[in-house]
């Protein structure tokens, strides 16, 4: 894999789209170092240090750091992917939101636009909330984190924080369209990815304080290792079901005859259900943190990640996103469709309702399989190094998103590469699905 990487280069139209990506990737890193005027960067970061293991925790990996130092980008991309669920979810019960999904390539634009009406309403909501917890909030030491609070302060807060927010989503459907991957989830993989060297010096300086043995880091790294090759084994693997396509005569030609396969993938949802699952949980655990009253200090206390009640709930939000977002993206209704208009069949089963019938009993079974892997990595690790208190970033959760992303992005250059027939991907470094 690496040999055909290092051939990419050579491939001009891959070579902009990937430099077009990594340029975006850049300004949004450069994003996350622009602060939020009004802000006392020392005292809100000898904050978070006191705020180790809550939801802000969760909240600043996703953003890169940049909850942390309140930049621009503080609310990172959450409030357009809650955005999405909520319009998706709409899709299914509101019948005109239903008929636009079924319009082609003009209702999806359709409702892309109103998710990114909704993407600024949630990011408004959330930077006038977090503005009026901010005044709230003073350091171990006493320092206030807002200098002059107020209202112009709120207002200030609210608009740049909801412009960062719709400038991320700018960029990641820039990178989508333009570049190489999805937009959306390298963004966050951006972030988690550049959290790496701070969590890995942070391990290594609990070891060198003795706070943590140096079996028990030895163990971790067992940890994360066959969490990665866990994700990298059931990402690639595939249930083929055998497709037989009859002969049939076009003008003067025999046409059909052959055998193929239709692969369903063990996780279909890919990274998306525990980014959905997150987000959700995000969304009201931030806002109980910066409200001082006793029912919203209880609900942040029972979101903080890693406690039983929160790793209850994301389980649960893992499992419905799996089959929520797989009955969204693959149709068996449709796929038995086009497979009977071109003849093909399974066989055994009768073309047309049974074959619908048919892949979607496999796709549920699939589905199950695939949702209780993605909650085990997402769930066990974290469990089990929380009670080492080593950096966040080892959870299960930050390795399925890195990993899962990367593993999507190689596979879209492949594809790139695999249409101009281009060998140098394909000797070695062919990302093959597994029957």
């Amino acid at each position: 894999m690496f040999e055909g990487i290092q051939n990419v280069p050579r491939v001009p139209e891959l070579r902009r789209r990937v430099g077009f990506t990594l340029a975006m990737l850049a300004v949004y890193r450069m994003g996350v170092a622009v602060p939020t005027p009004g802000i006392d960067g020392e005292a809100l970061s000898e904050f978070f240090r006191q705020a180790q293991q809550t939801v802000f925790t969760m909240v600043n990996l996703f953003s890169g750091g940049a909850l942390e130092r309140f930049s621009i980008f503080a609310l990172g991309i959450m409030p357009y992917i809650s955005a999405s669920i909520i319009l998706q979810l709409m899709t299914m019960v509101v019948p005109y939101l239903e008929r636009l999904s079924k319009e082609g390539e003009q209702g999806r634009r359709k409702i892309t636009q109103y998710t990114r009406y909704g993407t600024v309403l949630l990011a408004a909501v959330q930077g006038f909330f977090i503005s009026l917890g901010l005044e709230q909030i003073s350091s171990p030491g006493g320092a206030s984190v807002v200098g002059d609070p107020g209202f112009a302060f709120r207002l200030m807060t609210m608009l740049t924080l909801t412009a960062g927010t719709v400038f991320i989503m700018w960029l990641g459907e820039q990178i989508s369209e333009r570049g190489i991957g999805n937009g959306i989830s390298l963004i966050i993989f951006a972030g988690i990815v550049a959290s790496i060297p701070s969590a890995i010096t942070s391990t290594f300086e609990y070891t060198r304080q003795g706070e943590l043995g140096v079996l028990v880091l030895l163990v971790l790294g067992v940890i994360m290792i066959g969490t990665v090759g866990i994700i990298v084994f059931v990402e690639r693997g595939q249930r083929r079901i055998p497709v037989q396509y009859a002969k049939r005569v076009v003008g003067r030609k025999m046409m059909g005859g052959q055998s193929t396969h239709l692969p369903l993938k063990v996780n279909t949802a890919g990274v998306i259900p525990p980014i959905f699952a997150s987000s959700l949980l995000i969304f009201p655990g931030t806002i109980a943190q910066f409200i001082d009253h006793p029912i919203f200090r209880g609900t942040a206390d029972l979101l903080a990640p890693g406690g039983l009640f929160y790793n209850v709930i994301y389980v649960a939000a893992i499992v419905f996103f799996c089959y929520f977002y797989t009955a969204v993206t693959f149709k068996p209704d449709d796929v038995a469709e086009n497979m009977q208009k071109y003849g093909g069949f399974i066989p055994g089963i009768r073309p047309g309702r049974r074959t619908a019938e048919y892949i979607d009993r496999i796709l549920t079974r699939l589905t199950l399989g695939g949702a209780i892997y993605v909650s085990v990595v997402c769930v066990l690790p974290t469990i089990l190094i929380s009670q080492f208190n080593v950096p966040f970033f080892f959870g299960g959760t930050a390795l399925l998103i890195v990993v899962g992303v990367a593993i999507d992005t190689v596979a879209q250059m492949q594809s790139h590469l695999i249409q101009r027939s281009y060998e140098g991907f394909l000797k070695k470094g062919k990302v093959r699905g597994r029957g």
